[in-house]
């Protein structure tokens, strides 16, 4: 296939895509396996796909390649990153959609909640990130890093993937000086392991240690809508069946929208800048469009069976994209000390936040866990916990926990960096 004078290998495109589909096979099957109620879910396609770049990533490079005459370029790196951002944009935007007909009223109703556990949330894990560089300075840094200054960016980085927060992730390479970005990207991807399972199975564990009845639990999440909207009787105008035209106009607005920078630091935007992100553009702007469900006679939400689908889709591409580099750069770079470090940083503020939302905010044991994947940012956490409520009305929780965390995450990354 020509393509700018090059000569793209198809071979290595339909490898790599015979590669995902397999991760995806075997990591659904590792999911369903379940000892005493728990089970990986869709975690067992993120596992796959890490054993998979652990193990693969070199000989799956040298497959995917573009020619040009005598040289070579390995894209890879870049074909994962558009299947994770795929399914990145396919599942938030899905999320917004479904929270959207009663994210507005749960958020009213629970607004200083959320705010307040989305703080806390993020606040424990800086706190435990101190902590950790209060206690590497004790022992010695826990590594080989001998600096500071390089042990606080590696902290950081591992503080960025215990939450899996990319913006935070970000901020943190924007702020910390030129030589050492490069170990903010290892501790990201050292902790970012932990930060995706860890919450997985937490979301699991505590129905079933709290002996959860989950029909009362599911009943506790309806929000009565408020009467303030005449209804529609006429026949609305769908532009196709599915939604879909619905679906990618929120995708492009949302994208566009995250690309919007706001200065925080240094001059205009070649300082640090904060933005909402794809994930965060995206998701905003699938709640407006599924609160209010059309324009006029014009309908923009996508049917149900459209959003579950790319919901699911969305999340598992998610997965394999961040999973194989992440399994490769894994094995790079591990050591036991560091990762011990982001386990600290991951169960601190799941604790802390559960115990703080179950006891002083008084919420409701889905509105709990559902804010708790906000607060964490977790994706992936979001969608086993769809699974274990058997109502995706916790979409919502996350939805209204998840921009405050957002904030809150990339702040606190940049003060640890300035304090330390």
């Amino acid at each position: 296939m020509n393509l700018f004078g090059g000569v793209i290998s198809v071979t290595g495109i339909s490898y790599l895509l015979m590669c995902i589909f397999a991760i995806l096979f075997v990591g659904y099957a590792l999911g369903r396996i379940t000892v005493k109620g728990v089970s990986l879910g869709d975690a067992g396609v993120f596992i796959i796909a890490l054993l998979f770049g652990a193990l693969c990533y070199e000989q799956l490079n040298a497959q995917v390649i573009i020619t040009s005459g005598d040289t070579t370029v390995h894209y890879l790196e870049e074909a994962l990153t558009l299947v994770e951002n795929l399914g990145l944009i396919l599942f938030v935007t899905s999320v917004g959609f479904i929270a959207g007909p009663k994210f507005f009223g749960n958020f009213k109703r629970n607004f200083k909640s959320y705010v307040l556990l989305g703080v806390v949330i993020i606040l424990a894990g800086g706190l435990a990130a101190a902590g950790c560089i209060g206690l590497g300075e004790v022992i010695g840094y826990g590594g080989t890093i001998e600096e500071q200054d390089g042990f606080v960016a590696m902290i950081v980085g591992l503080l960025s993937g215990s939450l899996t927060s990319t913006p935070a992730f970000s901020a943190a390479k924007a702020t910390v000086a030129e030589e050492y970005t490069g170990l903010v990207s290892v501790g990201h991807g050292i902790a970012y392991i932990f930060g995706v399972i860890g919450v997985v199975l937490f979301v699991q564990l505590i129905p079933k240690l709290t002996r959860a009845n989950m029909e009362e639990e599911r009943a506790k999440l309806v929000v009565k809508e408020e009467a303030t909207k005449k209804s529609f009787t006429g026949k609305l105008l769908h532009l196709d069946h599915m939604g879909i035209a619905a679906f990618s106009l929120a995708a492009i607005l949302g994208t566009i929208l995250g690309k919007v920078k706001i200065p925080l630091s240094g001059e205009g935007l070649s300082g640090t800048c904060f933005s909402l992100t794809t994930t965060g553009g995206c998701l905003l702007v699938s709640l407006i469009m599924g609160h209010f469900s059309r324009i006029g006679k014009v309908s923009i939400m996508p049917e149900a069976s459209t959003l579950k689908l790319f919901r699911e889709l969305g999340l598992v591409l998610f997965l394999v994209g961040a999973g194989i580099p992440g399994g490769a750069e894994f094995v790079a770079n591990f050591d036991p000390m560091y990762f011990v470090y982001g386990i600290i940083m991951t169960l601190v503020p799941l604790i802390i936040g559960f115990i703080f939302a179950k006891y002083v905010l008084k919420l409701s044991l889905l509105n709990n866990l559902g804010s708790i994947t906000g607060g964490m940012t977790s994706t992936p956490a979001l969608g086993t916990l769809i699974g274990t409520a058997g109502t995706e009305d916790v979409a919502a929780a996350y939805a209204s926990t998840y921009p405050i965390a957002l904030i809150a995450v990339v702040l606190v990354s940049q003060f640890l960096i300035i304090l330390f």
